[in-house]
This record gives C-alpha cells, sequence and structure tokens, in this order.
C-alpha cells in the first residue's frame, strides 16, 4: 500500500453517536485545529443506537484526557456510579454472584490474595469472597463514595466507572468536540469517491448537495460500515459460533421506586440474558438473545413482562452478528464503535474499546498513511477483541445450567483453544493466566469463573507456609479495612444528590 501523497490534515469522521463524538472530542483535544481540520457528518434522519450505556473504569481516564470537570459530565449524562456488575442465574437458577472493579484482599507473600481465600474456604471457612472486596460490600448497601487523593490510609480505594444515558453522552461531546473547532455537516451520504489507483476515500458526496474532502477518514457510521466495508470490502470475522446471540430488543423505563443501584445487573434468561441499567432519570434495560432458541416477538413480549416500571418507549430490535472487521484500518480509513466489531455488551466494553481505538490510532497517527503502521494498528486492536471475547465465552460456557436449550448449546459448544488452556490451568492451579497486556486481570477472571462454579483443584503452596492463626489475623485485618472504607460512604442516591443530580445542573 504506497503513501499518499499529501500529509494527514483533514479528517473527516463518518457518523455521530457515542463513537463519533468520542472521536471528535479527543481528535480537537489533543491534535488541534491549527495543523487540522476536524469534520463530522451525521445525519438526524438515520439517528444512533442510543441505549443506556454502562463503562468500566478505564473511562475515567479518557475523561482525564479531555479534561472533562467529572461532576459537570454526570449532571449532563443524567449518570450513575458503577462498581460492579451483578449476575443473576447465571451458574444456576436462584444463585448470583458480583463481578467488581477493585480486587479482592490483597496479595500476599508474592501471590495473588484468592489463593490464601481458598485455603480458608477448604478449611470449612466462609466461602463468602465478596467480603473482601470493598466495591462489592459497597454495592450491597448501596453506599458509594469517591476515595480523596489525599486519603493515606490503608482502607481499600473505590474504583468506579458510569452508567449514562448515550444520546446525551453524544451531545455532550459535541459540545465539546464543536467548542474546539470540530465541524458537523448534516446530512446522508450518496456517494464515495476513491483514487482509482490506491482505492482511498477521497471525498464524500451528501443528499443535499455538498462534498466533503478528506486525507483521513474514521468510520462510526455503526453496524452498516459505510466506508470500511460497503466501500472498502475489508471482510468480517464471525464469532457467532461461540457467542450466538444476535439479537437485542432493548427499551427505557420510568424510574422505579426505591434507591438507584451502584451496579449494572445482567440476568440469564432462557436464550441469553437481559441488562439493567440505572440512570438518574429512568433505566435502561435490554434483552440479548439468539433468534434460533427465541423469536423476537417472544423475547419483546418475555422482556416487557420482566421490567420494574413502566416502558417509556415501544422496544426497539437490534440485529448483529458477534466478530470484527478484518482490517480495521484499510487504507486510509479506520472503523471505530460498531463499524469496527460487536461484542455483545455483558462486560461493558463497548465504550473502551472505542477508546484503546482512539488511544492507539493517536499513539501511531504518522504524517502520512503508512501500511506498516495500519498493520501493527490491525494486530493490537485483534488482540484487544481476542482477549474480551474469551472472558464472555467463558460467563456462557461454565454454567451448571441446561434448563433450555440454548443453555445445554452454551454448556457443551465447542471453545477457543486460547480459552480452554486458560481454563485448565485455572482448574489445575488455581491461576489465572492472564498476561500484562490483557484488558481483564486476575480478580475479574477470579470473580468470574468462582462465581460461574469452576473451582480450582488445588491452590499455591505458598498459602501453605503460614499458620492457621496468621491466616485467620491477616484475612480479619482485610475484612475489617473493607468494613471500615465502607462506613465512610453515603448511599449512591445522597452522593449524587450532593455532588451531581441531573435536576441541579447548571445551562
Amino acid at each position: 500500500m504506497p503513501d499518499i501523497p499529501s500529509p494527514i490534515r483533514n479528517i473527516t469522521i463518518v457518523g455521530g453517536g457515542a463513537a463519533g463524538w468520542m472521536s471528535a472530542a479527543v481528535l480537537s483535544k489533543v491534535l488541534g485545529k491549527t495543523n487540522h481540520k476536524i469534520t463530522l457528518i451525521e445525519s438526524e434522519e438515520i439517528g444512533t443506537v442510543g441505549v443506556g450505556e454502562a463503562t468500566i473504569p478505564m473511562i475515567l481516564m479518557f475523561n482525564s484526557v479531555l479534561g472533562l470537570d467529572e461532576d459537570e459530565f454526570i449532571r449532563e449524562t443524567h449518570a450513575t456510579f458503577k462498581l460492579g456488575i451483578h449476575f443473576v442465574d447465571w451458574k444456576a437458577v436462584g444463585q448470583s454472584y458480583f463481578h467488581p472493579f477493585g480486587t479482592f484482599g490483597v496479595d500476599m507473600d508474592g501471590i495473588n490474595f484468592m489463593h490464601f481465600w481458598q485455603r480458608m474456604a477448604r478449611s470449612g471457612g466462609n466461602p463468602d469472597y465478596g467480603r473482601y472486596n470493598a466495591e462489592t460490600m459497597a454495592a450491597r448497601d448501596n453506599r458509594f463514595g469517591r476515595t480523596p487523593k489525599t486519603d493515606l490510609s490503608t482502607m481499600p480505594k473505590i474504583n468506579y466507572a458510569f452508567q449514562f444515558d448515550a444520546n446525551l453522552y453524544a451531545a455532550f461531546l459535541r459540545r465539546y468536540a464543536e467548542a474546539r473547532g470540530v465541524i458537523r455537516q448534516e446530512g446522508k451520504i450518496v456517494k464515495i469517491n476513491q483514487q482509482p489507483e490506491t482505492g482511498f476515500v477521497t471525498s464524500l458526496e451528501l443528499d443535499n448537495g455538498k462534498g466533503i474532502d478528506g486525507d483521513f477518514f474514521l468510520d462510526c457510521s455503526g453496524f452498516r460500515g459505510l466506508l470500511i466495508e460497503e466501500t472498502l470490502k475489508s471482510g468480517y470475522h464471525d464469532w457467532s459460533e461461540w457467542l450466538p446471540c444476535n439479537r437485542a430488543a432493548a427499551v427505557p423505563t420510568e424510574k422505579p421506586e426505591g434507591p438507584i443501584t451502584p451496579y449494572t445487573r445482567s440476568t440469564a434468561r432462557e436464550a441469553g440474558w437481559q441488562w439493567r441499567i440505572p440512570l438518574q432519570h429512568r433505566t435502561g434495560n435490554g434483552y440479548v438473545f439468539c433468534n434460533e432458541f427465541i423469536s423476537e416477538d417472544e423475547a419483546v413480549s418475555k422482556l416487557l413482562t420482566r421490567l420494574d416500571a413502566r416502558p417509556l418507549k415501544d422496544p426497539k430490535v437490534l440485529r448483529f452478528v458477534t466478530g470484527h472487521r478484518r482490517k480495521m484500518w484499510n487504507k486510509n480509513v479506520v472503523a471505530l464503535g460498531l463499524a469496527s466489531g460487536f461484542l455483545e455488551p455483558l462486560e461493558s466494553t463497548s465504550i473502551h474499546l472505542v477508546q484503546i481505538g482512539l488511544a492507539k490510532l493517536l499513539g501511531y497517527l504518522p504524517r502520512f498513511i503508512n501500511s506498516y503502521v495500519a498493520e501493527q494498528y490491525n494486530r493490537e486492536m485483534l488482540a484487544e477483541y481476542e482477549n474480551v471475547k474469551d472472558f464472555l465465552i467463558a460467563h456462557y460456557h461454565i454454567t451448571q445450567r441446561e434448563d433450555t436449550p440454548f443453555w445445554r448449546h452454551c454448556k457443551y459448544m465447542g471453545i477457543p483453544e486460547s480459552l480452554r488452556a486458560r481454563l485448565n490451568i485455572f482448574t489445575e492451579t488455581g491461576q489465572a493466566a492472564v498476561q500484562q497486556t490483557e484488558l481483564f486481570k486476575e480478580p475479574s477472571w477470579f470473580a468470574i469463573l468462582i462465581g460461574q462454579g469452576l473451582l480450582p483443584a488445588t491452590y499455591h503452596p505458598v498459602a501453605d507456609t503460614i499458620t492457621e492463626s496468621e491466616l485467620k489475623q491477616r484475612l480479619s485485618q482485610i475484612r475489617t479495612g473493607v468494613q471500615d472504607r465502607i462506613m465512610t460512604l453515603p448511599s449512591h442516591d445522597a452522593f449524587i444528590a450532593q455532588h451531581c443530580s441531573a435536576m441541579t445542573r447548571t445551562n
């Protein structure tokens, strides 16, 4: 792939929504407008998916790069705080567990805390490992608070992310980006022009007659992949054999009575799972399912009977194929968000994959398009998708459920060799075999694997080198630290009311 003769100065983003305006915001912040022109094209007629969105803690880094005031961000997006995900009925009907953002206990004597927990649990101690995690205990009590930067205590800090309205988030970032020089063009793209010899995209023509030139294009056009797929034919790697869900029925409801929970809930259903994302003004709900095991009409009907408040709209059904573009950077186009691929929102990774794609893009962005840079970007982004993919598959495959055809299929389906090797290592040694570059670290794998019912055959021998009384003393100190931290936290509702209520935002 030859270099194009002119440097990258004119960057065009195709599509708005969260991915498009995240791109516009960070590019305008990092690159500025002296040497680059940034244009975003979107059509109000086409619209966006716009369901409630949950995130993971890495979004705090993104907000920091933008220099956002966190309380203002929360007010403007009607956000709530998120300490983790509550999984209901995944291991078996009637059983649940919590996947928190923080760590369990503290590592001791060079090994992970969970080995000491296993020793204690195997000897008849309380098996509730959630007692050693501050986020889990705060979630149980509907408490939340930020850990002050000046806090030098030995108590664990509180790790968190956000749950927000995706449409309000896009609108918030639009205001941010336009204030920094991003030009928004309204209209639908009707023609895409390419350089005959190289196939590089050169310009776009809109239905209103306008022409938009560009040196470099970001495709944020959603599942359609207007540039990356319809134009450049980048190809798609289908992961449906391991992640069979291919539909999502989404509906917002009124804010229910009672406290706002500081976590997302995922409830396993007969042919998939149901999400619940509490916001300040409403609740986002959806049923992710496989249409081979339940029809769209039946899935919608069941979703409506399982809501805890009145629907605000009719349910919307989204159709997707889990997987990724074979080339996320192709010629002078980089795909982000749904245009680059789709991994269902089971672990709230959608926003993160946009964020990491932008971070890698900015890290590699050359003055001229370079094929080696594009290839390296694609390798690294594929690794990001692969790691998340295996983590999601584990939720489905490790289960005691066989009560429906869907769950029997998931329990006995083949899995990727990379996941099989990890599960074998965990089963034999209690080690999660996590690499430094992976998104989900040991605490996350422990929470999911043990929560789903996979208990290791043994634990690390170093955990046996201390006496029983010392083990009890150490664990007691950790529990006390967690409890002391929780007692410093107000209720989730009280914290929002005091610091960042959408009801008191200023215009």
